[in-house]
This record gives C-alpha cells, sequence and structure tokens, in this order.
C-alpha cells in the first residue's frame, strides 16, 4: 500500500509530521514520491544501492538511464561528487536552489546504480521548500528521478504519482501541484564548452548570460549504452495515444482536425493542445473532439506548466491522437520542443 501524505500550504515546515514519516521511510531504504518546483520525483537515498534499485524496479526504468541526485544544502556534495568546478560553482551560485542539474565528477562512495556505471553525476538543489526540508530531515542526499513508470507523462501531480505507481512505492508527499511542470536543465559543466545535455527549466539564454556560449547536445541517442543524463531516450514523455506535432499557428491545428476527421470513420477521438484562442466556436460544437486549453502562445513558461497535465488529461481511452503545436526554440519553448519531439516518436 502506499500512503498518501499531505503538506497544505499554510503549514510550518518545522517538525511537519508527514515531512518527518516520509524522511523516516527514506532513511529506512524506502521510496517516496516527493514535490519539487519541477515534477514529482520517486527518492530514495542515494548511498544505500538497494534502495536506489528499488526505483529503477517500480518505474520499469532500465539501468543504462542515471538519475539525479538533489541536496539541500552545499555541504552534502561531498557525499557524492569530488568537488565543484569553478565553472560549476559559478553557475549553482546564479542558479541554486532552482531547476539546474550540474554533471559532477561521482565520488567513490556513490553507488555505481545511481550513475549507470559512469564517472559522472547530475547534481541538483532543488528551489521547492518542501522538497529541500525532506532531504534536510533524511540527512542524505536524494536520488529522485520522475515519480512515474519509465518512458510516460511526467507528474506534477500527486495524484499523476498514484496512477502510475500505487502500490509499488511506500509513500507520496502532496503538496499540491508542481509550478515549473518540466523537468531541469541538465548542463555539463566538465567539457569546454559546457554542454546542454537536456534543456529545461532554466533555459539556454539564462546560462549563456551567466557564463557565455555554451554547446547543445545532439539529441540523438542510441539506448544500449549507459546515458549522460537522464531525459535523452529517442521516446520518452509519452502519452498512449499516438501524438502528432504541427506548426506552431491555428491554420496548422486546425489543417490537422480536418485531416483526421476526413480519414476517419468517426469512431475515434481527437485530443487538441489548444493554445487560447485557436478553436473557433464552430469546432467546439463537432463530436469527436477532447480539447485541453493549454494557455497562451508565446507565454513559453505558461505552457510548460500546463505541458504534462495536458497530455494526461488527453490520454482517455478512445482518444485516437493527440495533436499539438511545436513552439518556437526560444527560452522555455527549447525545453517544451525537446517533450514533445521525444514523446512523438
Amino acid at each position: 500500500m502506499t500512503l498518501h501524505l499531505y503538506f497544505r500550504p499554510g503549514d510550518a515546515l518545522e517538525a511537519h509530521p508527514a515531512i518527518a514519516q516520509c524522511a523516516a521511510i527514506l532513511r529506512g531504504g524506502g521510496l517516496v514520491a516527493m514535490p519539487t518546483e519541477t515534477v514529482y520525483g520517486l527518492a530514495a537515498n542515494a548511498l544505500n544501492t538497494g534502495a536506489v534499485q528499488r526505483i529503477f524496479t517500480a518505474k520499469q526504468r532500465p539501468a543504462w538511464d542515471p538519475l539525479i541526485v538533489h541536496v539541500s544544502s552545499f555541504e552534502m556534495i561531498p557525499a557524492i561528487a569530488t568537488g565543484i568546478p569553478a565553472i560549476a560553482r559559478s553557475l549553482a551560485d546564479s542558479f541554486w536552489p532552482g531547476p539546474l542539474t550540474l554533471l559532477l565528477s561521482r565520488a567513490p562512495q556513490l553507488p555505481l546504480t545511481v550513475t549507470a556505471g559512469r564517472d559522472t553525476v547530475a547534481v541538483r538543489m532543488p528551489s521547492h521548500p518542501v522538497a529541500r526540508a525532506l532531504i534536510a530531515a533524511a540527512g542524505v542526499p536524494l536520488a529522485a528521478p520522475s515519480a512515474n513508470l519509465f518512458g510516460s507523462v511526467s507528474p506534477t501531480t500527486a495524484d499523476h504519482v498514484l496512477h502510475d505507481l500505487a502500490g509499488r512505492i511506500d509513500a507520496v508527499l502532496d503538496a499540491g501541484e508542481t509550478t515549473v511542470g518540466v523537468e531541469s536543465t541538465v548542463l555539463d559543466p566538465l567539457c569546454t564548452p559546457p554542454c546542454l545535455l537536456r534543456p529545461g527549466g532554466i533555459t539556454r539564454e539564462q546560462i549563456e548570460a551567466a557564463i557565455g556560449p555554451i554547446a547543445v547536445h545532439d539529441s540523438t541517442t542510441s539506448t544500449t549504452a549507459a546515458q549522460p543524463s537522464p531525459g535523452l531516450v529517442d521516446r520518452h514523455y509519452a502519452p498512449s495515444a499516438k501524438m502528432k506535432l504541427v506548426e506552431g499557428t491555428p491554420e496548422g491545428l486546425r489543417a490537422a482536425v480536418q485531416e483526421f476527421f476526413a480519414n476517419s470513420e468517426n469512431t475515434e477521438y481527437l485530443g487538441l493542445m489548444a493554445p487560447e484562442a485557436w478553436i473557433e466556436a464552430a469546432d467546439l460544437v463537432k463530436g469527436g473532439l477532447v480539447i485541453f486549453d493549454w494557455g497562451q502562445w508565446g507565454n513559453w513558461p505558461q505552457l510548460a506548466h500546463n505541458l504534462f497535465a495536458g497530455l494526461r488529461y488527453l490520454d482517455k481511452p478512445g482518444v485516437a491522437m493527440i495533436v499539438c503545436p511545436l513552439p518556437a526554440e526560444e527560452g522555455m519553448g527549447l525545453a517544451l520542443r525537446d517533450r514533445l519531439m521525444r514523446a512523438a516518436r
């Protein structure tokens, strides 16, 4: 049975019974889904090999996909990494706590299970106060990938977690909906120039404003070898329904709707990730459409916040396809494009 524990707005972090109970579970080698500002993470003691292995089992995650380790303070880093290079420290000072993950050199005592056998470890300090309070209460760094089944749509609420993992994990600490809505940015500062491995909650533009030009990892990857970062699998973040991506215009979205119904027998539904004011009144009276109000086009942080909730909402029985326009490669739009293109493969 999975415990569903609550941290409610206005609750005091200090000595909170749900945080204390979850910290005890983690110290005992258990699994707890915890809120972060990005998505819910499935946490385990990163220094306990057996606990880390339970993450892979619960998520049905392959061993070649490494985990991100979460810390609540810089003092925790020596337990998992052998120091922070100057450029990495500069980035941490600029963006921690926050949705930036940095690759560092693995400390010898960190189980290789965490890093998929690689000599680097992905580390971040979340900005969510409940996440940091839980890490501090547990007293150990926490390995925590997204709290969902491997490859499926990431969870931004505790209910999403329970939909995928109820009975597979010990507890979920429910602190409401996440704020960023997509996973953290992953950057490798150990190479020259630093390399953006996964776009996310901190934009490329923000990083380059802080440290200058960076490289971008080729998104094409093999799944037969250990990956340098989570989130690089060709097909990932994917709903059960087929995904169709279209140009980022109202006309592109409407053309996809017309094409679907012209080629179907009207026995299936079409899901739409619909930006504000893109669907006309005439479209709303048609049968066969399931529509999610995605938000204002061009407001990439708002669309990122709503992305995974929208994909889960549309992924219903009878929905044969989900159509989604592609954002521009700018700001958080880059992270949105990354998630959508992997979901559609």
